[in-house]
C-alpha cells in the first residue's frame, strides 16, 4: 500500500469496498538494517516536483527499481529513492523533505487498471544514475511460483517502510499508526495461490508470529524464503488495521516478468 503524503487516499477507500486495500508497512516484524541494501523507500512526485506518496521497492539492476503498480499510477511522473535502512534520522536530521539519494522516471504497467488495480499491480522506476554497490534482487523464473505448496513452511522474507502498526483507537472510530521511516523485515506464510478478486497475486500471512505488511509497504519485495529472489510486490491488505493477509503481485507470471525485463537491456 502506499502512504499518502499530502493527499487523501481515494483509492485506498475506493479498494475497501473490494475488500482489498493497497499496502503499506512492515508489522510485528525486526529491522533489517543492511540485510536488504537494494531495497528502498520511494517518494513518488507529479510533473511539478510536489510529492505524492511513498511506497517501497526493489533494485534489480542498475538502473531498474520494482515496485507496485498503484506506485507509479497518474499523477505520478518521477521519483525520488532512499537506500538508507533508517530514512527517518536522515528526516529529523536533515528536514523532510531532503532529497533522495537516486532519482528517475516511472512506468505504468499497461496492463495496469487503477479501478481493479490488484490484477497487474506491478510498476518500475528508470534511475537517472545507476546504482552498483548496493547488489540486486533477482526476478523469479517464469511459472515457477505455481507449484508452491500451501503450508506454513513456504515463507518469504516481506521487507519495506511503511507503518509498523496499525490499530483502531480506544473508541474504533478512526486507526492509530506507527509510521517511522525505517527498512523493517518479517517472515510470512503462504496462505493461498491466488484469491477470487486476486487471482495473480500470492495470499500471505499477516499476523504478531510471522509479521506481515501494513501501508507504504507497498511495492516492497517479498523474497522467496531467505533468496534474494523476488517472489513479487506488497501489493494489497483485506483490513484498515493490517492483519490478517497480504496479497502480494506475482513477477513469475510471464506478462509482468517480460515487462520488467524489458526495461533491463541485455
Amino acid at each position: 500500500m502506499k502512504k499518502a503524503l499530502l493527499l487523501p487516499a481515494l483509492a485506498a477507500v475506493a479498494a475497501f469496498l473490494i475488500a482489498a486495500l493497497p499496502a503499506a508497512a512492515v508489522t510485528h516484524g525486526s529491522l533489517d538494517g543492511n540485510a536488504h541494501p537494494y531495497v528502498g523507500l520511494m517518494v513518488a512526485k507529479d510533473a511539478s516536483g510536489t510529492p505524492l506518496w511513498r511506497c517501497s521497492g526493489t533494485l534489480i539492476s542498475p538502473t531498474v527499481f520494482v515496485t507496485a503498480g498503484h506506485c507509479t499510477e497518474a499523477p505520478a511522473a518521477t521519483a525520488e529513492i532512499w537506500w538508507d535502512s533508517d530514512v527517518q534520522s536522515n528526516a529529523a536530521a536533515l528536514g523532510y523533505p531532503f532529497t533522495g539519494e537516486s532519482s528517475g522516471v516511472v512506468h505504468q504497467n499497461p496492463l495496469y487498471d487503477g479501478n481493479d488495480f490488484s490484477l497487474w499491480d506491478v510498476g518500475v522506476v528508470t534511475l537517472n544514475a545507476p546504482v552498483t554497490n548496493l547488489g540486486y534482487g533477482q526476478l523469479p523464473a517464469e511459472n515457477s511460483l505455481a507449484g508452491l505448496k500451501v503450508n506454513s513452511k513456504t515463507t518469504f522474507t516481506a521487507v519495506g517502510y511503511g507503518l509498523q502498526r496499525a490499530f483502531p483507537d480506544q473508541g474504533h472510530s478512526s486507526v492509530k499508526d506507527e509510521e517511522l521511516k525505517i527498512r523493517m523485515v518479517a517472515y510470512p506464510h503462504l496462505i493461498s495461490v491466488g484469491w477470487p478478486q486476486a487471482p495473480n497475486s500470492l495470499i500471505l500471512s499477516d499476523n504478531a508470529k510471522t509479521g506481515g505488511t501494513c501501508f507504504g509497504d507497498s511495492g516492497g519485495p517479498n523474497f522467496l524464503g531467505d533468496s534474494n529472489v523476488v517472489a513479487g510486490v506488497t501489493s494489497f491488505g483485506k483490513s484498515w488495521v493490517c492483519g490478517g493477509q497480504g496479497g502480494v503481485m506475482r513477477l513469475d507470471l510471464p506478462q509482468m516478468r517480460n515487462w520488467v525485463l524489458s526495461f533491463v537491456g541485455p
